[in-house]
């Protein structure tokens, strides 16, 4: 494995498409906002962005993609395209939750935070939500305590009570009935692209979770609603006790 990855990053996940190459520990972004564009968009501005960086698309170590939540048709192209770039140059993917790459957005908004809500607006009333301790402060390394849920934005004070996060942001900041004490720190304009993305790519990478482009599948969330609270909460109780675990170790 390269000591510093060649990665390319593809996020579909909402109607703003963007892209973004770091190669050499330089990071380069295209991002537009396209609608329902994506599929006549993102191949074209993976393109561009290649030209301009003057890097062949053969050089990259893996295809990263934003794999969701976020929009169903959205997070197909994603991982479809993901995967055909990566079969033609023999290579492997790394799916990147986009939850993750909002929080990394709110860590590099307030770098002091050591523990982040990231909260989108899923549509019907309801929140695609998880919650991210930061690793080392400043450095942007996040850890899962919470896995990206779908829960109705009422609930979102009873979910989020539990966990005491430092910062939140989202989307699902601006909606009628989120909880104006859910955390210190607001940040309803906090939005991730690409950019994100490939940089926790980077982490994926050198801890070997790269896939075989067969393997690649969005996360759509949606599909798993028939977790309740209680099961979530039990979730969170034994990801926070095996990071307790590891911390002492």
């Amino acid at each position: 494995m390269s000591a510093e990855p060649t990665l390319l990053a593809i996020d579909t996940a909402t109607e703003t498409c963007s892209v973004a190459l770091l190669h050499a520990g330089v990071l380069s972004e295209r991002i537009e906002r396209v609608g329902q564009g994506h599929s006549e968009r993102v191949l074209p501005m993976v393109q561009a962005l290649l030209e301009e960086t003057g890097i062949e698309l053969a050089r990259c170590d893996a295809i990263a993609f934003g794999a969701g939540p976020g929009s169903f048709t959205g997070l197909r192209i994603a991982c479809g395209v993901a995967q055909g770039l990566a079969w033609g140059i023999d290579r492997r993917v790394l799916p990147v939750g986009n939850l993750a790459g909002l929080a990394l957005a709110v860590h590099d908004a307030e770098p002091a935070v050591a523990r982040i809500a990231a909260a989108m607006d899923a549509r019907m009333n309801e929140v695609y939500w998880a919650v991210y301790d930061v690793v080392v402060v400043g450095e942007g390394q996040l850890r899962e305590r919470v896995s990206p849920a779908l829960s109705p934005v009422a609930a979102m004070a009873d979910e989020l009570a539990p966990h005491a996060v430092d910062a939140a942001g989202g989307t699902a900041l601006a909606m009628a009935g989120w909880p104006a004490a859910a955390s210190a720190i607001r940040l309803p304009q906090a939005s991730a692209s690409a950019r994100h993305l490939v940089r926790l790519a980077v982490h994926d990478w050198h801890a070997g979770r790269a896939l075989a482009p067969a393997h690649a599948a969005p996360l759509y969330v949606r599909d798993r609603v028939a977790l309740t609270i209680e099961e979530r909460r039990r979730h969170a109780a034994g990801q926070a006790a095996a990071f307790s675990a590891g911390a002492a170790s």
